[in-house]
């Protein structure tokens, strides 16, 4: 059975939630950015490049597709979100850094519309609206949200994150045949590289590796994985919606390993954006089973009864 944008949905939303807890497993390890992108850009690259050596069917059709200008966007934008983010965490309080990550939907319903044309539904609108009400509304608070030059960083760094993924998603689903696996795996060695070079390896067994290296071998390939995958299913700007879980989720895990509460605005921004995007993705999946369970046309010869 041909599988359905309800599919990629599922798939994105299986893939932000796993990605939940990465921002506390980053805190928990204590190392600096680069550090911290040696090991998941590294770890990660090496874990998606072994996977596609035993499972691909076509090495070398696989290795001619990624010859051109489209494999090496993707690659890039891989090297970039895998960096950024690292750095901006490391750099500046979390909140900054999440609110520029969570303009993805906005940047993915752009580029989609300029790129290729691709029409965004007013639904799809209407939650990008009230998502970005309750993220702002969640992260402008005292203190993480002071407009400091940390702040502004981390803000920048979480905007390039947002735009990589975005041009990730985006291109991924006008090019379907681009080898998943080996484009991810390649932009995460390029960025974990850089961060063994410039930290030195005498350096990179600071800290707590465990954190680091939970978040590097299994939050970060699954989710991303399952994130790219449902842009092959979907529109790039819902799996950049179901993405802005992270955003309200994590300040979630941090309490619960550390202790340290949500504000009341957290929580409240965070309701905000929980039950738009519970009700968008109800609302999408509702729509689909109605079109699937429309009557056909009938288009069969009319019976006659032979005259007695």
């Amino acid at each position: 059975m041909a599988r359905t944008s309800a599919f990629g949905l599922g798939l994105a939303l299986a893939g932000a939630l796993i990605l939940t807890p990465d921002a506390l497993l980053m805190r928990v390890s204590g190392m600096d950015g680069f550090q911290m992108l040696g090991w998941r850009g590294m770890c990660m690259g090496v874990i998606f490049m072994a996977a596609w050596a035993l499972t691909a069917s076509n090495h070398r059709a696989d290795l001619a597709r990624l010859v051109g200008p489209t494999a090496a966007l993707v690659i890039l934008c891989h090297a970039l979100n895998a960096s950024l983010f690292p750095l901006g965490i490391a750099i500046s309080p979390v909140a900054p850094v999440l609110l520029g990550v969570a303009t993805v939907p906005v940047w993915s319903a752009l580029l989609a519309r300029l790129l290729h044309g691709e029409a965004t539904s007013t639904a799809t609108w209407v939650a990008i609206t009230l998502v970005m009400a309750g993220l702002a509304y969640a992260v402008t608070d005292t203190g993480d949200a002071a407009l400091d030059p940390a702040s502004l960083i981390g803000a920048a760094c979480g905007l390039g994150v947002a735009l990589a993924l975005a041009l990730n998603f985006v291109t991924l689903r006008h090019h379907p045949d681009l080898p998943l696996l080996p484009v991810i795996g390649i932009g995460a060695l390029i960025a974990g590289a850089a961060g063994w070079t410039l930290t030195g390896p005498a350096q990179m067994a600071q800290g707590h590796l465990w954190a680091i290296l939970t978040a590097s071998i299994v939050i970060l390939p699954l989710s991303f994985f399952a994130l790219s995958q449902a842009s092959r299913y979907t529109a790039a700007a819902n799996v950049s919606l179901l993405l802005l879980l992270e955003t309200v989720l994590a300040p979630i895990w941090v309490w619960l390993g550390t202790g340290e509460a949500p504000s009341r605005r957290m929580v409240i921004g965070g309701t905000i954006v929980v039950l738009t995007l519970a009700v968008y993705v109800l609302r999408a999946r509702r729509v689909r089973g109605l079109a699937s369970r429309a009557p056909l046309p009938n288009t069969a010869p009319r019976q006659t009864t032979p005259d007695s």
